[in-house]
């Protein structure tokens, strides 16, 4: 594939020094074909070989999902940045819905990475769900700016998820609840509040959080809460039981095996996911690993932390 090209009007050698804000966050001017808006990201530690850029999932959700990294990476001395994506929470909203685009995403990634001065001596990408189908768009275009690669929590194939979806997860719920959800979603009322009462019940709280519903921790029920839906139902689509927005048809199976890069994948049992693709992804990359949480969901950091930190710092430090 060739790289998609950063745009020419963004100048890395010079930046506002009132984009720099306390405790190490920084606003990054990023060009877009709608103009020039600006991102947060925030860095914590310092590690001179190892710097974790986080990308969260949504699309048009936060990164306070990586919150919970604050109790491991210091102590293993990792560097790490969080980011908010344009139109996420401490960044820039633009009204402007073409901005919503894959190609344009990694071209903004791109755009971080050369502001905060990573290359392939030091840049480890790590995203989840979302995320992590960014960060594979990455790697297919940017692998040589890469050291290292995690791809948490997400499939390969839009097509294959929703096969997953479809085939094992919509089975096992009660069909009467699912036809219910179905029906909010096909009348375009997903905003009543029993929609999301019913995915809470009988989704997420077996397949993206396992932990206990009255002890969800803060940075999750943040996260939910700051979601932006003019990214994410374009996208993603309104269905939280599968891909059916612009993504519907995104797939980099195929090209897995041209990714060089020291690739990490990392899987959950109760995922939404499904743990034994991901387990292929590993083995169709040239340097794959895969790291299984036998206790986690889609939010394995939060519900599985005793398998997902030892396993991933594990394997950064082994870089």
């Amino acid at each position: 594939m060739e790289p998609v090209a950063v745009s020419p009007y963004f100048d890395t050698s010079s930046w506002d020094p009132r984009d720099v804000l306390s405790g190490g966050a920084r606003m990054i001017p990023i060009s877009t074909p709608r103009g020039e808006f600006r991102v947060w990201t925030k860095r914590v530690g310092a590690n001179a070989d190892i710097k974790v850029l986080l990308l969260h999932g949504g699309p048009g959700a936060t990164d306070e999902l990586y919150e919970c990294f604050d109790t491991h990476f210091p102590g293993a001395g990792i560097e790490y940045y969080y980011y908010d994506q344009l139109g996420s929470y401490r960044s820039d909203q633009p009204d402007e819905p073409s901005l919503w685009d894959l190609d344009r995403f990694v071209d903004e990634v791109e755009q971080v990475r050369i502001a905060l001065g990573l290359d392939s001596s030091n840049f480890v990408l790590l995203g989840q769900s979302w995320g992590g189908l960014l960060a594979m768009e990455y790697a297919v275009h940017h692998q040589e700016h890469l050291k290292g690669l995690v791809i948490s929590n997400m499939m390969s194939s839009s097509r294959r998820y929703n096969e997953f979806a479809d085939n094992v997860l919509m089975p096992t719920m009660d069909q009467g609840v699912l036809a219910e959800i179905k029906n909010f979603e096909a009348t375009g009322t997903t905003e009543d509040p029993r929609y999301e009462e019913l995915l809470m019940e009988h989704h997420y709280r077996l397949h993206v959080c396992r932990l206990p519903l009255d002890e969800w921790p803060d940075p999750v029920m943040r996260y939910f809460a700051h979601i932006n839906p003019a990214i994410y139902v374009p996208m993603q689509g309104p269905s939280e039981l599968g891909m059916s927005g612009t993504l519907e048809d995104w797939d980099r199976s195929q090209d897995l095996q041209h990714i060089a890069t020291p690739t990490l994948v990392i899987g959950a049992a109760h995922d939404t996911m499904d743990p034994e693709h991901m387990r292929w992804m590993s083995e169709q990359l040239p340097h794959g690993s895969y790291l299984h949480c036998p206790h986690g969901s889609h939010l394995a950091q939060f519900d599985d932390p005793d398998h997902y930190f030892p396993g991933l710092i594990t394997w950064l430090h082994a870089l």
